[in-house]
């Protein structure tokens, strides 16, 4: 008799991502590690999982320790202490003791502070994420998994949908981001109930964080009362209906930066300046491609540059009246001087 049907498909999942990092690595050849001689046979590849205690990353570091082992690949595992809660300390350790218990090696906890900017939800991710990109080049990791659903990306798409930040927003999380591919999120196509299902059918204890259902939060106003408005309304399947939008956003997206990054040489002068004319020749959808990644290159953090800052500086490229040079963050400014387009440092 097989494994339940939700615990087959989690294993299914990431038994698929594993395979792909494996591929990924066997095709590249990979320089000896420190103090390993040439002839020597390089260790195990080691995968990390970022386990909260939750239903969604327990039910993934189940299937790492299931599935990695039978790769080859050594499955390790950490949880971030965000401090945000009391006794956070002890949950953490909680977590540690049972990603042991699945057989993970190495096992960490790692505490952070969490600051202020741009809201709460957005200086913990910053904070898990600069913790978990310390943990891996530790810990020499290849990846390192999320347990990210297919409802976390439909709520994604929704709150990108509402501030209005294009198609790029509306493509959600990516299956593979960070430096060199490094995270990975196996569970894009699963659903959290299916995830919560893997965790009851094995015994695995969950921790349900009380600000997942805290209306303080955006996502978790969206979770309990937008998707399900959505659903009532619509009906059944808008969770996979918002998914599959967020990867056919996401093909076009990605063609549109290759377009963009391909016409940015195009309509460059000799000294690197951006012709105005020549910019309004090309579609607003790559024009402002351009514009975006000139503006970051100038020091606009990326995180902080909306669409508003892009349509502004588009202003001094299709409606040119005179005006004065737009501020952008990052202490940038975009003005147009003689013909040419010059974002720089204020």
């Amino acid at each position: 008799m097989g494994p339940h049907p939700a615990v087959a498909a989690i294993r299914l999942a990431v038994r698929r991502v594993l395979h792909d990092i494996l591929t990924e690595q066997n095709s590249q050849p990979t320089p000896p590690s420190p103090g390993q001689t040439p002839h020597e046979r390089p260790s195990s590849p080691l995968v990390l999982v970022a386990c909260s205690g939750g239903a969604d990353s327990m039910a993934l570091a189940s299937a790492l320790a299931f599935e990695a082992p039978k790769l080859g690949i050594r499955a390790g595992g950490v949880t971030v202490d965000h401090g945000l809660q009391p006794g956070s300390d002890l949950r953490a350790e909680e977590v540690v003791l049972r990603l042991r218990e699945l057989g993970l090696d190495p096992v960490e906890s790692t505490a952070v502070t969490v600051g202020r900017e741009g809201g709460p939800e957005a200086a913990a991710r910053d904070a898990r994420y600069t913790a978990l990109d310390a943990a891996a080049v530790r810990h020499g990791a290849i990846a390192v998994l999320l347990g990210h659903t297919r409802d976390d990306q439909a709520e994604t798409v929704l709150l990108g949908l509402a501030r209005g930040s294009g198609i790029r927003s509306l493509s959600g999380m990516a299956a593979v981001s960070g430096a060199d591919g490094r995270y990975r999120r196996p569970f894009l196509g699963v659903d959290r109930q299916t995830a919560r299902k893997a965790c009851m059918v094995q015994s695995l204890p969950v921790w349900d964080d009380p600000h997942n259902a805290d209306p303080a939060y955006t996502r978790s106003r969206l979770r309990h009362e937008g998707l399900p408005a959505l659903e009532k309304a619509l009906g059944k399947g808008v969770v996979e209906a918002l998914a599959r939008t967020a990867q056919l956003s996401r093909d076009d997206a990605d063609a549109l930066d290759a377009w963009a990054r391909q016409a940015e040489t195009s309509v460059r002068d000799a000294a690197g300046l951006l012709e105005c004319a020549k910019l309004y020749a090309l579609p607003p959808a790559v024009r402002r491609r351009i514009l975006r990644r000139a503006a970051i290159e100038a020091g606009a953090p990326a995180g902080s540059l909306f669409a508003r800052h892009i349509e502004e500086v588009d202003r001094l490229i299709t409606g040119w009246r005179g005006q004065g040079a737009i501020n952008l963050p990052g202490k940038v400014v975009a003005q147009r001087q003689g013909g040419r387009l010059v974002i720089r440092q204020g």
